[in-house]
């Protein structure tokens, strides 16, 4: 890669019709950076996506194994991307090399990930119930089911993450494992990253012999609720805020199809400390826990924002050694301006609440985000007070003391939905707050004990969901295998012969796939 083209990604090739340009900052100084992009007009997105959606009958009938080899070669042109990459996405995030050399390889490794389930074939969901001719009193016919792509699919990247949850992102590469061509809408605060992204993927495609317009991006603001309501689109993938999530889902609803809009919006993802983990190590869980409120500038969505415990004297002693963590840590830069208005914003309400009282932090001046600790009333919570309930976007987190293991239940029950929910505890507070796990379950997608939830392992297991509003749709994952659940759907085959069934539901089962025929689990031919 030359330079920045700045012009649209349409069927395999570069567009520009429009004339509103576009810049790429500096996150950093605020400079803008070499080269200017184009905003696609309504009639680039129209072609984006009648792109994707002439792609999708031949993409989505490919062997899964000529789709995996394409996340494969995806997955290789991203790792080659090279010094000037890494120094291109630093400038637009002001996030380190370091962390971006990791993402990177994370992103590539869950390309891969979703090319081993592609190879695996579970994916299918295949299911067989043969034909009973002679049953009584009415016979049964041959039932076949699979798992198809939904078709193309709209992603929207996510500020935080700009390669993992961005262009080649979890939601791409699911929706790609699942046979959908994207139309990816590329985020105004990393273009220069999505158009060095978007070139690999298109590398990528050209050397596997993929269909033209199985990827198109599109740069622009305005131009993500054109490509929403579009006809050809039939999902749409979106990390961010639970104003943007909301919007698309109720423009999605409100469509002549409606279409399902898997959203990763808003959590506070509480972290409770229980008195025996207090008693025993309260000091160091404290170093800890500061450690991952301002990991990253506090800029992730599992970041712990909400902190409760039972009061007693090792409690505040708690507290009062979080507040000293969190006081001495450095302000950072944030992701871009934008970022730093909302957070200054979330501090602000914050300290003008009369029940919040503040403990650590310095004032919030200058182009940084200084980290920050607040103590809430725990009436806030158990009166759904909503400033507890949405997060704030960055390095600061918030203590609230209940009276007792009731309270904390009934705090805990007046909770909204979260990604994250996190119990620090012995063996004795396991026993004794067993029935805070069945609550929680009903509140988050993932439940970690005595680890924090800032790390999000890329992985079969692995749930980042939760109910509404940490995501839209509490069904599905947006990171590990399971999200490519979201972009597909089943079907059934009723008598159709061998020769028009797809490969998974064949007789001969020509891909050797784990079925369920009969009740029961094989890989054999059926004979």
């Amino acid at each position: 890669m030359t330079g920045i083209l700045g012009h649209n990604y349409i069927a395999g090739r570069r567009s520009v019709a429009g004339d509103i340009r576009l810049q790429s900052l500096d996150a950093t100084t605020g400079e803008a950076l070499p080269g200017h992009f184009i905003q696609a007009t309504e009639a680039e997105v129209a072609a984006a996506a009648e792109a994707a959606a002439a792609a999708f009958p031949l993409y989505s009938k490919l062997d899964p194994l000529r789709r995996a080899e394409f996340l494969d070669a995806i997955a290789t042109e991203i790792d080659a991307l090279g010094d000037d990459f890494v120094a291109t996405v630093c400038r637009e995030t002001a996030l380190p090399a370091a962390r971006i050399q990791g993402e990177r390889g994370r992103t590539s490794g869950q390309l891969r990930l979703f090319a081993t389930v592609l190879r695996r074939g579970d994916f299918h969901g295949a299911r067989i119930d043969r034909a009973l001719p002679e049953r009584t009193p009415l016979p049964r016919p041959d039932l076949r089911q699979c798992r198809l792509g939904v078709g193309p699919v709209a992603v929207f990247g996510a500020s935080n993450f700009p390669l993992a949850f961005s262009t080649a992102g979890g939601d791409t590469a699911s929706a790609l494992a699942a046979g959908c061509p994207v139309v990816f809408k590329a985020h105004s605060g990393h273009m220069a990253t999505a158009e060095w992204v978007a070139d690999a993927i298109i590398r990528a495609a050209e050397k596997t012999g993929m269909p033209k317009g199985v990827f198109n991006m599109i740069f622009g603001g305005g131009v993500g609720e054109i490509l929403l309501k579009h006809p050809s689109i039939q999902a749409v993938g979106f990390t961010g805020s639970l104003k943007g999530g909301r919007a698309l889902c109720d423009m999605a609803a409100a469509r002549a199809q409606p279409i399902p809009v898997f959203a990763e919006m808003s959590s506070v993802n509480p972290v409770i400390v229980l008195p025996g983990a207090l008693k025993a190590r309260g000091a160091t869980v404290a170093k800890e826990l500061a450690g991952s409120v301002v990991l990253g500038c506090g800029q992730f969505c599992t970041n712990p924002g909400l902190i409760i415990g039972i009061r007693s004297a090792e409690f505040s002693e708690f507290v009062a050694g979080l507040a000293d963590a969190i006081g001495a840590q450095p302000a950072q830069t944030m992701l871009n301006a934008g970022t730093l208005r909302s957070y200054a914003s979330g501090v602000a309400l914050l300290k003008g609440h009369a029940k919040v009282t503040h403990l650590a932090g310095n004032e919030q001046a200058g182009n940084q985000a200084q980290p920050q600790l607040f103590k809430a009333d725990v009436s806030m919570l158990l009166e759904g007070d909503h400033l507890l309930q949405e997060e704030v976007f960055g390095p600061t987190s918030i203590v609230v003391e209940v009276a007792d293991h009731a309270e904390l239940a009934r705090a805990l029950q007046s909770m909204h939905g979260q990604l994250t929910a996190t119990l620090i505890a012995d063996e004795q507070d396991l026993d004794d707050f067993a029935d805070l796990v069945p609550l929680l379950e009903r509140k988050a997608g993932r439940l970690l004990l005595n680890g924090y939830p800032t790390g999000v392992e890329v992985c079969d297991a692995m749930v980042h969901g939760g109910p509404y509003p940490a995501t839209s749709d509490a069904r599905g994952t947006s990171v590990g295998t399971l999200a490519i659940d979201r972009f597909l759907r089943p079907v059934c085959y009723q008598n159709y012969p061998d020769r028009l069934l797809p490969a998974a539901l064949q007789n001969a089962n020509p891909l050797g796939i784990l079925r369920l025929v009969d009740g029961v689990s094989s890989r054999e031919a059926i004979v």
